[in-house]
């Protein structure tokens, strides 16, 4: 079967995105894996179908690059909006549906924003808060991030036996620096660090309004190892967070031809 495919990536978060509008492709876990592998497949953090979705303008349907469909994906999200827009499926903006429910996203030159649901609390745990932004995710201040252990130490707190009942979590480590807040993610699913995680950016801005209290910004610059990203968001005195917007650059890298054995 030969499969024709697209390449997005979203600071550096890589994606395989098919078009499955004619609901004729299926893919086994095997084959996913075999896909993203980036020594013997096409390779890519995960993989995206884009399908209708009656009364959206899309479907989303996202797998890690383990071959398991995952809980959303922002950056992925992001992207998916990009080659939605490369089809001729929207202009400049997107209503659709992902696994975690309705999405709305805008682009606008090589911006694109993606609303996120509403996040009603942050959970303050022993030296970590743990906050589901569309996926779960453990957020950790750690100084020196840029030396930090990143793999090891995600690792470690990815298989503790605390979210073994929820398939795991991801892990981010946080540093604020010259202002900007500095980002590195280990991601369930793929298991390892990732360039950058749209859904754990997400996190780590959300706590850092937690941790600077004192402050009424409703935005957060991040920095990832692969570009810079910004949250917006409206901080409410009862915890929560609403109008949750990720806003970043998501870009087409090529297209090609796999032959799916």
């Amino acid at each position: 079967m030969n499969l024709h495919f697209y390449k997005y990536q979203g600071c550096g978060n890589d994606f395989i995105i098919l078009d499955n509008r004619s609901n004729k492709i299926t893919l086994s876990t095997k084959q996913i894996n075999n896909l993203c592998n980036r020594h013997f497949g096409i390779g890519a953090d995960g993989l995206m179908l884009l399908e209708n979705e009656k009364d959206f303008d899309f479907k989303m349907v996202y797998y890690n690059s383990d071959g398991r469909e995952s809980s959303l994906c922002g950056n992925g999200s992001r992207c998916i909006t990009a080659f939605a827009k490369q089809l001729g499926v929207i202009k400049d903006s997107a209503r659709f549906m992902a696994i975690d429910g309705e999405h709305e996203s805008h682009i606008e030159n090589t911006i694109i924003s993606l609303k996120m649901n509403d996040v009603p609390f942050i959970e303050k745990r022993e030296d970590y808060y743990y906050v589901n932004t569309g996926s779960p995710h453990v957020v950790k201040w750690v100084e020196n991030l840029d030396t930090y252990p990143v793999f090891e130490e995600g690792k470690k707190i990815r298989y503790n036996e605390s979210f073994k009942s929820g398939g795991g979590t991801n892990v981010n480590f946080i540093q604020l620096k010259k202002d900007k807040l500095f980002v590195r993610t280990y991601e369930r699913g793929v298991e390892d660090e990732t360039l950058a995680c749209g859904t754990g950016v997400t996190a780590a801005a959300l706590v850092e309004a937690i941790a600077n209290s004192a402050s009424h910004t409703n935005f957060c610059d991040v920095v990832t190892l692969g570009g810079n990203i910004t949250v917006t968001y409206h901080k409410h005195d009862d915890g929560s967070f609403r109008d949750i917007w990720l806003k970043g650059p998501a870009t087409f890298v090529f297209e090609g031809d796999y032959i799916l054995t």
